[in-house]
This record gives structure tokens, sequence and C-alpha cells, in this order.
């Protein structure tokens, strides 16, 4: 899988003709990451529901989704900013999957129990990067704390 990500993402190769899923999967990987490591504590907890939602999103299994993660990693440590990765998931998602991705990411951020400053700022970044309207992420945000926290209204 590596290789086959590797020519997709410079442009060659049999895979780089049909590549539309595959770099959308690595964009959405590596916002889950960028999340997940916003805090600046990558907790076994965080890194379990990014596994859990790139498994299920994208059908992959473990060993797949383990390479995925690590080469994600490696491009988002190296990018200079997260308008890439939105601009592969706005190209190639509909306005449901992009609501999906930031359920996504509220459930990495609340994986720990706690929504830090440095997260709540850049889930409102990635919502306008994907281009969703601010009730529709908050709307995401809710229906994560709700099933959090089913208790937090009482």
């Amino acid at each position: 899988m590596f290789n086959r990500i590797m020519s997709l993402l410079q442009g060659t190769g049999e895979v780089a003709q049909n590549s539309g899923f595959e770099r959308v999967q690595v964009a959405t990987c590596a916002l889950l990451m960028e999340v997940a490591n916003s805090d600046g504590n990558y907790q076994l907890v965080e890194a379990k529901v990014v596994n859990d939602l790139l498994a299920e999103k994208f059908n992959l299994a473990p060993d797949a989704v383990a390479e995925l993660i690590g080469y994600s990693q490696q491009l988002r440590e190296e990018s200079l900013d997260l308008f890439q990765f939105a601009r592969e998931i706005n190209a190639h998602f509909s306005r449901d999957e992009k609501l999906d991705v930031m359920e996504g990411v509220w459930r990495v951020i609340y994986a720990d129990g706690t929504l830090d400053k440095f997260e709540d700022t850049l889930a409102r970044q990635l919502a306008s990067l994907l281009r969703l309207d601010h009730k529709d992420a908050i709307g995401r945000k809710l229906k994560v704390l709700d099933e959090v926290y089913p208790d937090r209204k009482s």
C-alpha cells in the first residue's frame, strides 16, 4: 500500500489515474492525525478512535490502517498547512461525507474527555476549510457530546 500511496501522491503510474479515493484516504487521515496531535498529547484512546474511524470509513484491514496512519503522519509533519488535505476532501466528498469527517474530528477531540483550546480552534478552522456551515459543524459536535456524555443535559 505504501508504494501505491507514494505513486499516487507523486502523480505517476496506474494508481494516479484512479487516485481520488486513495488521496482522500490520506487527506482524511492527515486531518484526523492533526486533531489527535493538536493538544501536544497523542493518547492511546485517540489512536484507537482514529484507527476505528479509518477502518470503518474506508473499509480497511488493521495493517492497511496502520500503514495509512504512518504515511499520513509523515506527510502531515512535512506539510506547511492543512489546505492541501481539505482541498482533496472538498474535491471528492459530498457535504454529508464532509460532515462525517467533522464528526470524526469531534470524536477524536472528545476521546480523552476534554476539549482543549487548541483542539477547539483547530475544529473551527477545519470546518471552515471543509466549507461547512458553522451550525452543521456544531450539530456534529453536539451529537458526539450526547453520545460521550448522555447525562450532560440533566
